[in-house]
């Protein structure tokens, strides 16, 4: 990775069970996601930690409108001034005339919904930018090498960022370790708590793959790299 550009991880929770992350670059900063409603204050020590204020923040990208992604994206908006991105086929769970669907991958995931955490509403928001079908959008705008790009199979509009530095940054297309991906077992991949299409989650990780990526990003524990993130992915294409 260019020495210029750091991937930094924000910890919405402890032990990475809900990550979002700033891409920092010569120029300001993107934030991807922006955690539970309530939770700026932890982004904000971050980009203090780092000499930088909201103001700092060039775009927000958000990968998919689940609460602890999208939930605090309105607030953030506001401290930041920053545009907010996101992929149309989620637009009316981001501005909350339509209620999310959830999918869940496991006994833990049936109990976690019963919860009802996931299902807390947000303060709705309409993104600045968003993309449409298979369409991409470059970051060099807002000075980073990379490129956003639709990633469906977590929810219909999952997106994710792919940066020359060969990074990968994937919201919840892939999840780690275990409770939420803290604790332990964070290098092994697992399907995250919910997932809408395990054949096309497989073939947007492979979509990422196949374009050079090493290092995957995630909501929930990791980093990965990429020969886990590539047997996660066969691992999927069996389920269909």
């Amino acid at each position: 990775m260019p020495p210029s550009l750091q991937i930094v991880r924000v910890p919405i929770l402890p032990f990475g069970m809900i990550n979002c992350h700033l891409i920092i670059g010569p120029l300001g900063c993107i934030l991807v996601d922006t955690g539970l409603p309530g939770t700026e204050a932890r982004i904000g020590k971050v980009l203090k930690r780092h000499g930088l204020a909201f103001g700092a923040i060039k775009l927000i990208v958000i990968t998919h409108a689940h609460v602890d992604h999208a939930g605090n994206a309105a607030r953030l908006r506001a401290l930041s001034g920053a545009p907010i991105l996101a992929h149309a086929a989620d637009l009316r769970h981001y501005t909350q005339e339509d209620a999310m669907t959830f999918c869940a991958t496991g006994w833990f995931c049936r109990l976690f919904l019963k919860t009802g955490l996931i299902l807390q509403p947000y303060a709705p928001f309409v993104p600045d930018i968003l993309l449409t079908g298979d369409e991409q959008r470059g970051l060099a705008p807002f000075g980073i090498d990379g490129v956003v790009l639709p990633t469906p199979g977590h929810t219909a509009g999952s997106i994710s960022i792919r940066l020359a530095s060969k990074a990968a940054m994937v919201g919840d297309l892939i999840a780690s370790g275990i409770f939420l991906g803290g604790l332990v077992r964070t290098g092994h991949a697992k399907r995250p708590p919910f997932e809408d299409d395990p054949a096309a989650t497989a073939a947007a990780l492979q979509q990422l793959l196949d374009a050079g990526a090493e290092h995957f990003y995630m909501g929930h524990g990791g980093p990965l790299p990429a020969a886990e993130v590539l047997s996660h992915a066969r691992k999927l294409r069996a389920l269909t």
